[in-house]
């Protein structure tokens, strides 16, 4: 009987590390593209918070009047926005243009972590979200691209190549900026800077924020000052727990989860801002906002789109992230933005590139969704085949957001809210574009129907 010692061939090990470095290479990159789809969702949604925030409070600031009527003269509330009333009218006017109009407008929202010097914020600190949104005031449409952090890109100043979330703890905002111009080729008009303790001293504000713990969490980082015992279930979130609930990753589905959570975790804060007891909570959180978001927008320029946020058609809200791949060079990742393709997002997120596509086209469409949304897949596959869609692919992945995946330049946003005249199930989904990534095959788009 013969037997093989594949264990004392050299060669053998050789195949076998390079078969495991492979497999690796490909989960790191299937965890990218999971992350991809879900990951822009939840900045669209803060992007518009945080205007409409800043925007409201610092209208209530302004209008004195309206706080003696409502609040008393002599009250707290009244007495902190009098101040602040005069503050703002002791600084000279902003300058600025009129944000409206038939001008469409690129606004870079930057999410940053920790500085290590407590006297400053902002100085040192990385970009760890990069998104770019444009809005288009004549369609009231907004469509955001996110940028990953890992980006490998060159800076601007001889500082050679870097992540690009690198270029705010070197240059500040300004070669943050300058660097997304140069990599994409757009012009940014406007930013908004949220920093990290933001979310602590929000939560504090409004007196804690209710949300569902999907699962038990228990983490202690002794070193890095973390401490999670959460439990399954409803918890209304003190300030340390919520941080605790967001930075959360130790489980199966690591950033994938955490971003998930994010996204909770917004809504909870969206429902509190809601309650009519938060109004006395307005100079506390007018607070937060001054010190932990920085822009150079006027307040003028922030009123007008908190206003238009009133306005937004969800259904043209079309998100993507720059198309690339991992690359690990030493203990250093990157992610290599794909030219062509990064090309090709640009064109249709920022400057609006319209296809017409052929009519005489029959559009290919995947079909995934969890097994307990199986009657409602099939309504779906239903409504596509009968207005004449090819549903090539059916598969069951356990989603947590409905998504509309378009893959190809001809699937745009008009076809999308045509399709849904025949296809009404459909409805509500989230679009994305995402030209790369593929989650049943090579079809025209996919469909995610996803559950709690």
């Amino acid at each position: 009987m013969a037997v093989y010692k594949q264990t004392n061939n050299p060669n053998n090990k050789k195949v076998s590390t390079k078969r495991d470095r492979n497999k690796a290479y490909l989960n790191e990159i299937k965890k990218k593209q999971q992350k991809q789809a879900v990951f822009i969702r939840m900045f669209i949604i803060v992007f518009l918070f945080v205007i409409a925030l800043i925007a409201s409070f610092f209208l209530v600031a302004l209008n004195t009047d309206f706080c003696k009527e409502h609040f008393g003269e002599d009250s707290p509330v009244t007495k902190f926005f009098v101040e602040l009333a005069k503050d703002n009218e002791s600084k000279p006017g902003p300058e600025f243009s009129l944000p409206f109009g038939p001008k469409r407008q690129n606004i870079l929202l930057l999410g940053v972590d920790v500085s290590e010097n407590p006297n400053d914020l902002w100085s040192g600190t990385r970009t760890d979200t990069i998104i770019l949104v444009n809005i288009d005031p004549r369609t009231k449409s907004v469509n955001a691209l996110s940028i990953p952090r890992d980006s490998k890109v060159y800076l601007p100043g001889n500082h050679g190549i870097q992540k690009i979330n690198a270029a705010h703890a070197i240059g500040g905002v300004d070669m943050t900026i300058k660097t997304v111009e140069d990599t994409l080729g757009v012009k940014i008009d406007r930013y908004i800077m949220v920093h990290d303790n933001a979310v602590k001293s929000i939560v504090e504000a409004l007196g804690g924020v209710d949300v569902y713990v999907e699962k038990n969490m228990h983490y202690h980082d002794y070193a890095g000052h973390l401490h999670i015992d959460l439990n399954k279930g409803y918890h209304h979130l003190s300030p340390s727990e919520a941080v605790g609930y967001l930075r959360f990753r130790h489980d199966a589905l690591g950033d994938i989860g955490r971003t998930h959570r994010q996204q909770w975790f917004l809504r909870g804060v969206l429902n509190e801002m809601k309650k009519p007891e938060v109004i006395g909570k307005i100079p506390d959180i007018v607070s937060v906002a001054r010190k932990y978001i920085k822009t150079n927008m006027s307040i003028y320029e922030l009123t007008q789109f908190a206003m238009m946020t009133k306005h937004l058609d969800m259904d043209k809200v079309e998100i993507a992230t720059l198309p690339g791949a991992p690359n690990k060079r030493g203990y250093i990742s990157y992610w290599i933005l794909d030219p062509e393709k990064t090309q090709e997002v640009v064109n249709r997120l920022i400057y609006r590139e319209k296809i017409q596509p052929d009519e005489t086209t029959q559009m290919s469409a995947s079909v995934v969704y969890s097994e307990s949304n199986s009657t409602e897949a099939q309504t779906i596959i239903n409504e596509l085949a009968a207005a004449g869609v090819n549903v090539a692919c059916k598969s069951h992945i356990s989603k947590t957001h409905s998504q509309f995946i378009a893959h190809s330049k001809n699937v745009t946003n008009e076809y999308f809210n045509y399709l849904k005249k025949s296809a009404p199930s459909i409805a509500g989904f989230q679009f994305v574009y995402e030209p790369t990534s593929y989650l049943c095959g090579d079809t025209d788009f996919t469909i995610v129907v996803a559950g709690r």
